[in-house]
């Protein structure tokens, strides 16, 4: 998500930093509001050994959780747990982002 292509988080500003957060938490709440799941998984991947598939690129990983629904590594291993396509899935995500930023 930051700007500057970087492969560890020890290297990001203090304000790339509080921005990654602040995305994570719009995120989160783009989700919650579209998608309505009990629970999150936040992860990052830090090298290529953990599972960082770009170089110096660093994001999140942030996957809504409802009792019941199959463990995350499925989900990340191709699994379609979701009952909708992915393009309404996209609209619903867009328009919650849309919400929350006019929000503010």
């Amino acid at each position: 998500m930051p700007f500057r292509h970087l492969s560890d988080i020890s290297e990001l500003t203090d304000a790339e930093r509080l921005e990654l957060m602040q995305l994570l938490a719009l995120s989160k709440e783009a989700l919650a509001k579209t998608m309505s799941p009990h629970g999150f998984n936040v992860g990052m991947n830090l090298g290529q050994v953990a599972g960082a598939g770009v170089k110096d690129h660093l994001h999140f990983h942030i996957l809504p959780r409802w009792n019941g629904d199959t463990n995350f590594m499925p989900i990340d291993g191709h699994t379609k747990v979701v009952s909708e396509g992915l393009m309404e899935t996209w609209e619903n995500l867009k328009n919650g982002y849309d919400k929350k930023v006019g929000d503010k």
